[in-house]
């Protein structure tokens, strides 16, 4: 039986009738809002390829987050710039690194706000790399030095769990309710995992970045988080954008070390790799709408050539119907707005 006895426009008809039947929906506290905290006071500060977005001292982070909670927001994830960088990574995890001070803030004045913290070495050390760098040739890895082959250094794995390891204990102990490791080292949830429980923080979840492609979406970001590497690429640890089912063993293995969470990141352009992980895992999904995803909607929207409201939650919509429950986007409190 067919038309004209069947006729699916007619749930079409009028908004009361398409949210009655509406599949997949939204909601303001599967948002988690990315703050960018930086040292000082009062700043307020831009970001050139993100408009809207800002680099904040921790003062005008907390009133931030206080607007965004208002709006049924109720998560964060905080990015770090430190006052100076080292090859130990010191600013994250010292016990008054930018960070650490944001979420002991936060959660003073914004006690049922939840905080997760993501846990990087990226903004930490000179380089821009998400681990530890040892030099395998003669050539200095020191900032100034002219940029190196990559036969003139290696991302060292094992030595960088040492120090995310010890990243995620100090954050955890500021008040950060969720650790979300985004460095793609092998074993770091692991690590994580029995750094917390040691320090007696077994009830700390962990989201885990499990898929994280090395993607071109992250420009914008690398501006926002000064963490722009400074010689050669992060291809070496982030996933080759072309592997699906190397995807799902990462995904499979970070279960196995502890995870709690997995994340996709980037989102729209990897929805397949959100769709294949929610039929696979049964933990909670969450995805990252990246930096590259926001800059291009601002700058359509900008130059009038899309609405940008709309687009804005079709592309949500569009995670969400993926499989993620949880979204992590720019536009959470303009997406917050828009669903009443």
């Amino acid at each position: 039986m067919g038309f004209p006895t069947i006729r699916l426009r007619r749930l079409r008809q009028n908004e009361a009738l398409r949210s009655l039947v509406r599949e997949t929906r939204l909601s303001p506290a599967s948002l988690v809002y990315p703050l960018f905290v930086c040292p000082g006071e009062g700043v307020r500060r831009e970001v050139r390829s993100m408009p809207g977005v800002f680099n904040l001292s921790v003062d005008e982070a907390v009133r931030e987050a206080r607007q965004a909670h208002s709006l049924g927001i109720l998560s964060v994830i905080l990015f770090g710039l430190p006052d100076k960088k080292d090859e130990m990574a010191t600013g994250a995890w010292a016990d008054d690194g930018i960070v650490q001070r944001a979420a002991r803030a936060l959660k003073r004045e914004l006690p049922r706000l939840l905080v997760l913290g993501d846990v990087c070495l990226c903004e930490y050390m000179p380089h821009g790399h998400c681990g530890v760098v040892r030099a395998s040739g003669p050539q200095s890895l020191g900032a100034a030095a002219a940029a190196p082959s990559s036969e003139d250094y290696e991302i060292v794995n094992d030595a960088s769990l040492e120090i995310l390891a010890r990243t995620a204990v100090s954050l955890a102990r500021a008040g950060v309710d969720v650790i979300a490791p985004s460095d793609m080292m092998d074993g770091r949830v692991g690590a994580i995992r029995k750094a917390l429980d040691a320090a007696g923080l077994s009830h700390t979840p962990i989201l885990s970045y499990a898929a994280k492609f090395a993607s071109g979406f992250y420009g914008p970001f690398r501006e926002a988080a000064d963490s722009t590497p400074q010689f050669g690429d992060r291809r070496s640890y982030q996933m080759d954008g072309a592997n699906l089912h190397e995807a799902m063993r990462e995904m499979a293995l970070d279960i196995e070390e502890g995870a709690d969470i997995l994340m996709v990141k980037p989102a729209m352009p990897y929805l397949d790799v959100i769709a294949a992980a929610r039929e696979r895992f049964d933990l909670p999904l969450a995805a990252y709408q990246v930096s590259g995803e926001y800059a291009m909607i601002e700058a359509a929207a900008r130059n009038q050539w899309i609405d940008r409201e709309r687009v804005l939650l079709e592309a949500l919509v569009s995670i969400r119907r993926a499989g993620a429950s949880i979204i992590l986007t720019y536009y959470a409190k303009q997406a917050a707005r828009l669903l009443g």
